[in-house]
């Protein structure tokens, strides 16, 4: 593999509602359980549950100041890209900061520092406005916020294209990379979808599940009594180097990112083209980018939302382009439920993980089947695979959709 086909992943960074670290988001998703519980932030309204990154010391992880300027998002970010960083064994003095870039993918940041401020402002308290509220609300945040933490001083900047953000935000640091923009990239996403807002939003269009009495239950992909999503958060950093760079510093190099595509289907706000014409068209051009064939794919994590249009229009899509292929297929959100912006960057690096392990985890609440959807699904049990390329899909309202390939190292 030549550096001008791939880029090498030589860190990563998790905060999930999983587990806070690669290493415990890892366990979770293996172990194939929902985490989704009741929420109280969101008590009284119709839909009252969420996956919540649950064991998060922001004080502890970052700092009283640092974690008190904060909204979630960017605590997840900074958390998340300090991992990933270490893991490459990089930071200040490790690198020319200047050549260091920062692409976080945002969908539309946390939204409760924005209520905060709102509910003061309607109260008739404009005085008691952080002066914290406007930048720490701002979408590119996570990303300058990250930067600061680093003191990486290249390119910083927020991709926003909902939910297939993160993976979007992959897709450009690695051709920045291979332009010569930059020698490091600290890319994926960070989101935290759980304020009222939010919650009150999604469920008006009847798009998160509606299970309160069985939260755990309730994000199910694939199978034939889905609903709809539920709300998650979290952030996913890759650390991304040119090939040549990462083997010449000796690097431990845990997997390629090898291929990207994207499209848009000029369809509709919120629902996929009906036949996925666009997912199709941005999975063929990942695997063109990665001189591969279908055939070459050993499994695919895919963006499996659990929302009954959404499911059968993926695996439509999957099986147009891999036809009797059909390599094995496994999804994260029934863990983890849906981070959004963040979930392209979290199932990137679960991607990655998988390939080290040549395991794959479990779908969870996948029961039965959906009769509509035609995909060779990991139920129940983790699955051992051959060492092969990866695909990870992500779609997002607006007609997004982008699609990642990884290679083994």
């Amino acid at each position: 593999m030549s550096a001008r086909d791939a880029v090498a992943v030589t860190g990563i960074g998790l905060v999930t509602p999983a587990g806070v670290g690669a290493p415990a988001t890892w366990a979770g998703l293996i172990e194939g359980r929902s985490v989704a519980a009741p929420d109280p932030e969101l008590a009284g309204l119709p839909v009252a549950f969420s996956c919540r990154v649950g064991d998060f010391d922001g004080v502890a992880l970052l700092g009283h100041r640092l974690n008190r300027r904060l909204d979630p998002f960017s605590r997840f970010a900074v958390a998340a890209a300090r991992e990933a960083v270490a893991d490459a064994t990089l930071g200040p003095g490790r690198w020319a900061a200047e050549r260091v870039a920062v692409v976080l993918g945002v969908g539309a940041s946390s939204m409760s520092g924005t209520e905060a401020a709102v509910e003061m402002v309607l109260g008739d308290r404009p005085d008691r406005v952080s002066p914290f509220a406007l930048p720490r609300t701002l979408p590119n945040m996570a990303a300058a916020e990250a930067a600061l933490d680093l003191g990486a001083q290249g390119p910083c900047f927020t991709v926003s294209s909902a939910c297939a953000s993160g993976a979007h935000a992959l897709g450009v640091a690695r051709d920045m990379l291979l332009s010569g923009a930059c020698d490091v990239v600290v890319a994926g996403g960070a989101e935290s979808g759980r304020s009222r807002t939010s919650a009150a939003s999604f469920a008006r269009i009847g798009a998160l599940s509606t299970r309160g009495d069985e939260p755990h239950l309730a994000s199910r992909p694939f199978d034939l009594d889905r609903d709809g999503f539920v709300l998650g958060e979290g952030a996913g950093v890759l650390v991304l180097e040119r090939v040549a760079d990462a083997r010449a510093r000796g690097a431990r190099v845990r997997a390629y990112l090898a291929g990207y595509g994207a499209s848009a289907d000029a369809h509709h706000i919120t629902a996929p083209h009906p036949e996925g014409r666009g997912a199709v068209r941005a999975i063929r051009a990942a695997l063109a980018d990665a001189g591969l064939a279908p055939a070459d794919i050993g499994h695919v994590n895919a963006h499996a939302t659990s929302t009954p249009m959404n499911d059968v229009v993926e695996a439509a899509a999957l099986g147009e382009v891999f036809g009797a292929l059909a390599p094995p297929v496994t999804a994260f959100k029934g863990v983890i439920g849906h981070a959004m912006g963040a979930a392209g960057a979290i199932e990137a690096a679960g991607v990655v993980m998988s390939l080290e392990r040549g395991l794959l985890p479990p779908v969870a609440n996948l029961d039965k089947l959906d009769p509509a959807i035609d995909v060779n699904v990991v139920v129940d049990r983790p699955r051992h695979v051959r060492r092969a390329p990866a695909l990870s899909t992500s779609f997002g309202f607006g007609g997004q959709n982008a699609a990642l390939v990884f290679s083994p190292a």
